[in-house]
């Protein structure tokens, strides 16, 4: 070692002196003594190792404390943080789709915050079920016999091949063998439940006779499965639920669909695109719909089965259905989301995704006229600040082709430099509540569809 290098390490602070420090003290009391003195270890050997390899101090030397203060700050955030989406994707998947409705907040608040009844009948002081509340709602909402409530729908139509085809062939048409994000697929799903996959018919084209001429002594299923997230248009045919349900029937075999995001309510009642829900399916005769609860539905994530009370009550009994099993706070965000729908007209004032999915392009534009002055006054010495029409999307899969008219703010570089709206994205990226927004044209845009607070947003862009 030489005698420089030496020196040095010699200018490292003990942790004991560090530690006498009335700043380090207070972060004691708030962080603990050991999370602190680690902490400080961590440094000195951080410190150690830059001396080692470019034979100076490193930069934060200066100031100890400084750098441990800036340590504890990131210990405090939450790896999962409130922001304010406005990239025009009313359901983002990235950014953890529906929204609750406060009640549904309020309802996860109790559950967490107490013990509950989650397993325990008050009538038998015995062991209840925990799906048995919700089941019951569904039943009322739907028109379904039974329902069972597992962690998302992907969990739901793995439980319900598992149950129902296990070892056995699964008759699906060749053109709703569909991938959703994260490459959950159809055919691989159906391979972990330990199904055999039978397609059927064309990409564009599959009738009810190709599913008839499938059908053999495997055959354990006949299913459906919604396209929510692409659409073929042009020539093309599909078996509708009905006719799937009566052929059921005939041979004596189960039917499902997995309708994915079903929505609970005729969505054109709202003045919005046409989307299956799982009670005309379930009135048709279908023994067997499985949808989600975070997108449509407008609750937490979750995945539900309906149907058949027989169905469901092998669903219940598979092994697998304990290790999917919906939690305490799920449970109790998911009913009191469906209280709402007992009485449809609070859904569109209480429930945010129904809110900002019938949100008017007027009502829209208005916000922004608000938020342009403000804007353009601190913004516009760099960038051209102006509000544009835009088309937002309902996402998470549903209705993919449909867009709604909606308004935004963009900001336009003077210097026409990508790298000067990258900048941009990364300021607000990184602010208390961070702003995501998404980039088009040369632009960066701010689609107010999704804002329920201008003030916030303001004090976030202004600061």
């Amino acid at each position: 070692m030489s005698d420089s290098t030496a020196a040095l390490y010699r200018q490292l602070p003990a942790i004991d002196k560090l530690l006498q420090l009335d700043e380090v003290q207070t972060l004691v009391i708030e962080s603990g003594h050991h999370w602190v003195t680690e902490q400080l270890r961590d440094m000195q050997q951080q410190a150690r190792e830059f001396i080692q390899q470019y034979e100076q101090l490193p930069a934060w030397h200066a100031d100890w404390v400084t750098e441990l203060t800036k340590r504890h700050n990131r210990l405090q955030e939450s790896a999962i943080k409130p922001v304010f989406n406005l990239t025009g994707t009313v359901l983002h998947t990235n950014l953890g789709r529906a929204v609750m409705a406060q009640s549904a907040v309020e309802a996860v608040n109790k559950v967490m915050s107490s013990p509950v009844t989650l397993e325990y009948s008050l009538d038998g002081a015995t062991r209840g079920h925990r799906d048995r509340a919700l089941a019951d709602l569904f039943c009322q909402l739907t028109g379904a016999e039974d329902a069972c409530i597992v962690n998302n729908n992907a969990a739901a139509v793995l439980l319900l091949l598992a149950t129902v085809a296990q070892g056995k062939q699964v008759i699906v048409s060749r053109g709703e063998l569909v991938e959703i994000g994260g490459a959950f697929r159809v055919p691989d799903v159906m391979a972990q439940a330990g199904c055999q996959l039978v397609e059927v018919g064309t990409t564009n084209r599959t009738h009810l006779r190709d599913y008839v001429n499938a059908i053999n002594e495997h055959t354990a299923l006949l299913m459906k499965v919604h396209t929510s997230n692409y659409s073929i248009e042009g020539f093309t045919a599909e078996v509708e639920g009905a006719e799937l349900a009566e052929l059921g029937k005939q041979y004596q075999l189960p039917t499902a669909i997995d309708l994915g995001s079903g929505s609970m309510i005729d969505m054109t009642a709202y003045g919005l695109p046409a989307e299956p829900m799982p009670q005309t399916y379930l009135s048709q005769g279908i023994d067997l719909v499985s949808i989600s609860g975070d997108k449509l539905l407008g609750g937490p994530q979750a995945g539900i089965i309906l149907g058949k009370k027989k169905w469901i009550e092998a669903i219940q009994k598979h092994p697998l259905k304990r290790a999917l099993r919906a939690d305490k706070m799920t449970l109790a965000a998911l009913e009191a989301t469906l209280k709402l729908y007992c009485t449809p007209e609070k859904l569109v004032t209480e429930l945010p995704t129904l809110r900002w999915l019938t949100r008017s392009a007027d009502e829209i534009k208005a916000r922004a006229q608000r938020l342009i002055v403000p804007l353009q006054a601190f913004y516009g010495d760099k960038f051209v600040v102006e509000i544009e029409p835009c088309l937002s999307q309902i996402g998470s899969g549903s209705l993919p082709v449909d867009r709604l008219p909606s308004y935004a703010v963009t900001f336009a570089p003077f210097d026409g430099r990508g790298n000067t709206l990258a900048l941009l994205m990364a300021r607000w990226r990184h602010s208390t509540q961070p702003v995501i927004g998404r980039l088009k044209e040369g632009k960066l845009w701010l689609d107010l569809r999704c804002l329920d607070d201008e003030h916030a947003l303001l004090q976030v862009l202004l600061s």
